[in-house]
């Protein structure tokens, strides 16, 4: 909380809770509807006209696929019922921490399912160990931006950071003048 007071935030303990809650909401609304987009197309699947053309292999990935479609989903929303079941108990921290681990497990099964989804078409379309190059450049790419970079960056105080902190000091500055002219 230090650090974001350095940066100019001034909220309460409680407002920092239910700042965190909105914006992990928000985010959640994002992956959500990726994931619904998936687990649609993998649901129709099997009832396409070439599903029974498929090697054992495929099958093999697409159940692998669906269930970490349907994990993902289930954690995803996993939040909103936790939400339901503490309304109006003031936990909004557990909530939060709760509402995180969720999300988190929630990528990592909507990752294995892209991952699996990628493998199971492109195993259909092409050679096999083309289709595990492609899978393996897919798992590269989605860690590389939803686990390296964000890693990488966690300590990084950018221009944007340090301007904001030196706005918010001669604001400070100045309403301390304000308030010695008052008294």
């Amino acid at each position: 909380m230090a650090d974001e007071h350095k940066r100019g935030r001034r909220e309460t303990e409680k407002e920092r809770w239910d700042r965190n809650f909105a914006d992990l909401l928000q985010e959640l609304r994002v992956a959500q509807t990726g994931i619904q987009i998936l687990f649609a197309f993998l649901l129709t699947l099997p009832f396409s006209n070439r599903f029974p053309e498929v090697t054992q292999f495929q099958k093999d990935v697409y159940v692998v696929a669906l269930l970490a479609a349907a994990g993902a989903t289930a954690m995803i929303i996993a939040p909103v019922a936790f939400h339901r079941a503490l309304f109006r108990q003031g936990r909004k921290p557990e909530l939060v921490r709760y509402a995180h681990a969720m999300a988190t497990g929630g990528l990592f099964f909507l990752l294995v399912s892209m991952v699996s989804s990628v493998l199971l078409v492109t195993d259909f379309i092409l050679d096999r160990p083309i289709a595990f190059v492609f899978s393996g450049l897919t798992a590269v790419f989605f860690l590389t931006f939803w686990a390296g970079i964000p890693f990488l960056r966690r300590n990084w105080i950018t221009d944007d950071a340090e301007e904001e902190d030196e706005e918010v000091s001669q604001t400070d500055v100045r309403a301390g003048e304000t308030a010695d002219r008052v008294s």
